[in-house]
């Protein structure tokens, strides 16, 4: 299905700021409308030395300065999916300065699979009440003046969700920089062919729209990039440029996944994200578990 939900506004133009996490190749958005002091937060990052155990916040606290100086009104907190690579400093963030915590509605399949591979018990919600909206497909929310629509586009992850706000739209881990190609689609509920199609309801938008990467890798050495086109992707990308059809793609994306290794932070990634960015329940005694489970991913 490549039809789009809604009617794309390219005459609206949010300012986007963008905030490099270099430890885990992630990009934040601060997106605000320019006719208010309305903002929204995309993918943010909370830091993590897995090796110490150890917790901070530099990344997002960079973010929260960044909001307080220029005296804007958070009001959403975007997750485009759960996230296996970077952990996510959502609460973090609206515990300082408020807002919404927002994601798609397959969040529930995404918990209960995962629910089960770190064997969580029933204390552990999975029907998504961690977050305030559960997205559709076609829904739409307010960021002051500003009309976000929000399109499903699943295959990297059952929840991955593109946001749309004017001519920018925020694509997760669904496209990279042309020459970075896709995402892996070989997690639990992902699949290379759902993929290719989410992606073509990506590139369906109006060729001039403005596309933002969740992550950047700089391929061969050049300098990171996060922003391109819908143009841009459709002329350049490496695995779907110049018509690549779907079987050709299905083929490419399944064999390299096959020799990808797992993200190092996905055991701490899927545990915090998929709690809306907040870490497991403490002990009796005050203090905060990860667990590793053997052979379960």
């Amino acid at each position: 299905m490549t039809s789009i939900p809604f009617t794309p506004e390219l005459d609206v133009h949010p300012e986007v700021v963008a905030f490099f996490d270099k430890p885990t190749n992630t990009i934040s958005y601060v997106v605000k409308d320019p006719n208010s002091n309305a903002c929204a937060v995309i993918d943010s990052v909370m830091d993590i030395d897995y090796a110490a155990g150890r917790i901070t916040y530099d990344g997002a606290d960079k973010i929260i300065a960044y909001i307080q100086d220029k005296k804007l009104d958070l009001q959403w907190l975007i997750e485009t999916h759960v996230h296996a690579d970077h952990l996510s400093a959502a609460p973090y963030i609206q515990g300082k300065l408020g807002g919404k915590l927002g994601i798609g509605e397959n969040i529930k399949i995404v918990q209960e699979t995962f629910g089960k591979v770190f064997n969580e018990g029933t204390e552990f919600q999975r029907d998504g009440s961690q977050f305030d909206r559960l997205f559709t497909d076609g829904d739409s929310y307010k960021i002051g003046g500003l009309t976000a629509h929000v399109m499903h586009t699943p295959g990297h992850t059952p929840a991955c969700m593109t946001h749309v706000v004017g001519d920018a739209a925020f694509v997760g881990d669904t496209l990279f920089m042309p020459d970075g190609g896709s995402a892996r689609a070989d997690f639990p509920g992902g699949d290379a062919r759902t993929l290719y199609r989410s992606i073509q309801r990506v590139l369906a938008l109006p060729a001039q729209t403005r596309l933002f990467m969740c992550h950047d890798y700089g391929p061969n050495g050049r300098d990171i990039q996060w922003e391109t086109t819908v143009a841009d992707e459709l002329e350049h990308n490496i695995h779907v440029g110049k018509g690549t059809d779907e079987d050709t793609f299905v083929a490419m994306r399944e064999a390299r996944d096959a020799t990808l290794d797992m993200p190092k932070l996905i055991i701490p990634s899927l545990q915090v994200n998929m709690r809306a960015g907040k870490l497991p329940p403490k002990d009796e005694d005050g203090n905060t578990f990860l667990k590793v489970p053997v052979n379960g991913l």
